[in-house]
């Protein structure tokens, strides 16, 4: 079966999840790390797409961990440098100035294929992003859980992305708050 890669803009549509993410997750990594060398601490693959045996939108994403004093006074490095490979710098991510988004896609067809989040590496952004990921993969019956809710979701609003990001905060807090717990046994 050929990867499935890529969704309308707005739109919710989740897939079975498929092998091949991790390997465009780790060629984009590994692209990242190339052009920005020393400025990033660490890159990882994030999201639905990085947990196994779940559903997921067709996009992935990525966490890039920048120095604290790197995010804010490179970003126009970083918008520059990255737009030269496709890669364009959308602003701050959901009012948070701590946190900035870069996309991969077929702008034409209004296609989104990857999300970067650059965040302050090792801050509660960065952790969250981890401990989700890890927490779920490390807890297969908590990850089906969230997995249907999800379903349901997209189910019910599959053209409205804003109402389905809002309709699983609940259940992300109470996944972050168990891999919270998690971490500290």
């Amino acid at each position: 079966m050929s990867m499935i890669l890529g969704l309308e803009r707005g739109k919710v549509k989740l897939v079975p999840h498929q092998s091949s993410w991790k390997l465009a997750a780790d060629e984009k990594i590994s692209l990242i790390k190339t052009i920005l060398g020393e400025k990033v601490i660490n890159i990882q693959h994030i999201g639905s797409t990085a947990i196994f045996n779940i559903h997921a939108k067709p996009i992935i994403d990525l966490v890039v961990g920048i120095n604290s004093e790197h995010i804010f006074n490179d970003i126009d490095f970083y918008s520059e440098t990255l737009s030269k490979y496709d890669i364009v710098f959308r602003g701050c991510e959901r009012g948070n100035s701590n946190q900035f988004l870069f996309v991969i896609g077929d702008f034409e067809k209004n296609i989104r294929t990857f999300h970067i989040h650059f965040v302050i590496w090792n801050s509660k952004e960065w952790n969250d992003y981890i401990n989700f990921r890890d927490y779920l993969n490390a807890f297969p019956k908590k990850a089906m859980e969230y997995d249907k809710i999800k379903q349901d979701l997209a189910y019910k609003f599959a053209d409205d992305r804003n109402l389905y990001t809002l309709g699983k905060s609940q259940i992300i807090n109470k996944v972050l708050e168990e891999a919270i717990s998690w971490k500290q046994m």
